[in-house]
């Protein structure tokens, strides 16, 4: 079968690697893709993500007989209902479902409803009304813009000083929805889960990514600065409770209120003294934990996608190895950066999956991460030496990285 991804980071190039790699796929398309991606897929980069009627019009005169989209804001913006429309299979939900990540008051009120463990929290939509909140609930808590933001539109105020500059921040242009969120301490991990309506296929591996830019999870919120997994010190009995407490809970959740989501659905938890409880919730795989599980897999992608449209149990096949990704990104990120430096040590090879390098002489830097050097051993310590090799191969005046990814499992 041909296969479509849409998408064009490093977590689309994870995904086409792995769709080429079944035994039932003869041609992965990628939309819009990048130039590195070429080493899996046939790049189409004369369409863009918001164009969905020349994908729709692709993936029919291409005979694709699955799209899989990998980012988010394709998916808020109805791309799943237009492909499903025409009669096309999709891997991702539809426009309505995909609220719970497009929306953060959205998630909230659903968990709040239906009992799933969360944070407590108010939606406030005035400057005033979060600075008179602020004196009755003071920091730490946690404030995040309504809507997608790229994993960049959530601020942890410790501090009293942070918290009003987070309101000053998010209310700048006058009213806006804001989620005021209680600050919860604990450790933080990714479970991903395959969902047909009320019918999942949950990981039984999970990873843990790196939020913050710098070292000591210091610095501001990024997209994601690394991954890796499996994350050995998160036993089992945490991965049960999670399942039954919410990953069970929220597909018949969805399925009550009658959202019919079919795709892959992403549990940011974090451990408290009450168990596991909902961070956030991702309407697809997250970058770069995506990049990590997939090389750790060894299912075939499209056998998991026929059992999970045919709502049958499988059980997920993983390798032994440990994996662990390292982002590399452009200076300055999260904030401005510039484009066009030049990377050089990277030819091609699928120990990297590239988000944001353009090939003109030479590679150069195209966004803010722009490429996630994998590494994978018999243990973590392994992966993690494998990882940072893959980093030191490439040099670049344009880039900086993490030292300390999977400290954690060190």
């Amino acid at each position: 079968m041909k296969v479509l991804v849409i998408g064009s980071g490093g977590r689309e190039h994870a995904l086409s690697h792995k769709l080429s790699s079944s035994q039932h796929v003869e041609e992965v398309f990628v939309i819009p893709g990048n130039d590195a991606m070429q080493n899996v897929a046939t790049v189409v980069g004369d369409i863009k993500e918001t164009e969905h009627e020349k994908i729709v019009r692709f993936a029919q005169e291409n005979a694709a007989e699955w799209v899989v989209i990998g980012p988010e804001q394709p998916l808020t913006e109805g791309l799943a209902d237009a492909l499903t429309a025409a009669g096309i299979k999709v891997f991702g939900p539809n426009k309505e479902a995909a609220q719970i990540e497009g929306s953060k008051s959205f998630a909230k009120a659903i968990m709040a409803k239906y009992d799933i463990p969360t944070a407590e929290y108010a939606v406030i939509h005035t400057k005033e009304a979060a600075l008179d909140y602020l004196m009755d609930h003071p920091a730490p808590i946690v404030l995040k813009q309504d809507g997608l933001a790229a994993g960049k539109g959530v601020i942890v105020a410790m501090t009293h000083e942070e918290a009003v500059g987070a309101i000053e921040r998010f209310y700048k242009d006058g009213d806006a929805e804001v989620v005021f969120e209680e600050f919860l301490a604990g450790e933080e991990f990714s479970l991903m889960v395959f969902v047909n309506d009320d019918f999942i296929i949950p990981f039984d591996v999970i990873a843990q990514d790196h939020k913050r830019a710098y070292d000591g999870d210091k610095g501001p919120n990024t997209g994601g600065m690394g991954a890796y997994c499996p994350v050995p010190h998160i036993g089992e009995d945490i991965l049960k409770v999670t399942n039954e407490r919410i990953a069970y809970p929220i597909a018949q959740a969805m399925s009550e209120e009658g959202l019919n989501y079919f795709g892959l659905l992403y549990i940011g938890a974090i451990i408290t003294e009450d168990g596991p409880k909902v961070i956030e919730f991702n309407a697809r795989f997250g970058d770069p934990e995506c990049q990590v599980l997939l090389t750790k897999m060894d299912s075939d992608f499209i056998e998991v996608l026929a059992a999970l449209e045919r709502k049958e149990a499988i059980e997920l096949e993983w390798s032994e190895d440990a994996v662990v990704g390292v982002v590399l990104a452009a200076a300055g990120y999260p904030g401005s950066y510039d484009r066009g430096h030049k990377v050089y040590g990277y030819n091609g090879e699928l120990d990297y999956y590239i988000s944001g390098l353009k090939k003109e002489d030479d590679w150069v830097t195209n966004g803010g991460r722009v490429m996630l050097a994998l590494g994978t051993g018999r243990s973590i310590e392994e992966a993690v030496k494998a990882s940072y090799g893959n980093v030191d191969k490439i040099t670049s005046d344009g880039l900086f990285h993490r030292q300390d990814i999977a400290h954690r499992a060190l």
